[in-house]
């Protein structure tokens, strides 16, 4: 069993492999000799996996995994948390922005007893763009999943073989790595880390792709958008008994003609609209009941450099 495992997903990221790879190796040598490098390969389209290939030859200490078409980072996370035979478990992005050299840090706080240590990013090198939607998404899924939940803290962290093995108990399709580790509850610490610019490139997380993985995340881990819902619509019920007391009075007591036929129209199509967005949300709700009863594979692997015993 290896002493550490480092788990990537990996995605486009044929500019930075090797530089990722040296700079590993020279930061978790520092601590040990036994270890691991699982690099998922999300099927990017360019060079990435066949340079993984290359580094697997090259040093046996890495392993690469392949899947059979794009299922996403966080399916990648959960492929390489499947295979670690790490005691300990590290999990960062394959940009560099996860600087390697933190992992001794990381590790040195683990040994003080506890079994998650999160890397909490001080001042993030990401566009301003990017900073506001994640800090919104993270307040918007705080309050709707009822979790405390840390927006300056990513994917980069390191778990104990007790969380990794708790983890992968837990085989829902809407996959949110670091919403499901949070929800263990195992005791957790976190350190300042520096987060370093892109090596190269750009971030391949467009709005759009921000957008549905936040509202996929939110409706899989909290059924608050249905309770909410519900009082909204015992909201409106309320106000609308409350203005028709109003028109009764203004009636018998100051003798006023019940007028509105515009008000009443645009309020049919009003609370037509309202009727319609709650069915939606529980629409979206059945289907992911509908996913989940399917139980297929989370993901599936087309090519690996090592042999499973």
């Amino acid at each position: 069993m290896a002493h550490i495992s480092v788990v990537i997903p990996v995605y486009k990221a044929e500019n930075c492999l090797e530089e990722l790879y040296s700079r590993l190796k020279a930061s978790i040598e520092t601590i040990s000799a036994d270890f691991e490098i699982l690099l998922v390969e999300d099927c990017g389209g360019d060079r990435s996996w066949e340079m993984i290939a290359d580094l697997a030859k090259r040093d046996p200490r890495v392993k690469g995994i392949q899947f059979s078409r794009n299922f996403g980072q966080h399916y990648g996370i959960t492929a390489g948390l499947d295979h670690a035979d790490g005691d300990w478990v590290v999990v960062m992005d394959c940009d560099l922005q996860d600087r390697p050299e933190e992992i001794p840090r990381l590790y040195q706080k683990a040994m003080e007893g506890y079994d998650i240590v999160l890397a909490r990013r001080g001042k993030r090198q990401d566009p301003w763009h990017k900073l506001l939607l994640s800090r919104a998404f993270y307040r918007i899924f705080s309050y709707l999943a009822d979790m405390e939940y840390d927006g300056q803290t990513g994917n980069f962290r390191i778990l104990s073989r007790k969380v990794v093995s708790s983890f992968r108990l837990m085989r829902e399709q809407m996959r949110f790595f670091g919403g499901l580790v949070n929800w263990m509850g195992y005791p957790t610490a976190s350190i300042d880390v520096q987060h370093a610019e892109r090596f190269g490139g750009k971030s391949t997380y467009t709005f759009g792709k921000l957008w549905k993985l936040a509202s996929e995340i939110i409706i899989a881990y909290s059924d608050k958008p249905l309770r909410l819902s519900i009082r909204f619509g015992f909201s409106i019920s309320l106000l609308s008994f409350v203005y028709g007391l109003y028109i009764i009075y203004l009636a018998i007591f100051h003798s006023m003609p019940i007028l509105g036929w515009s008000s009443l129209i645009v309020s049919i199509y009003f609370l037509g609209g309202i009727i319609i967005s709650i069915l939606g949300v529980i629409g979206i709700y059945l289907g992911k009941a509908f996913d989940e009863a399917k139980r297929r594979p989370l993901y599936i692997i087309n090519h690996k450099t090592f042999d499973e015993y």
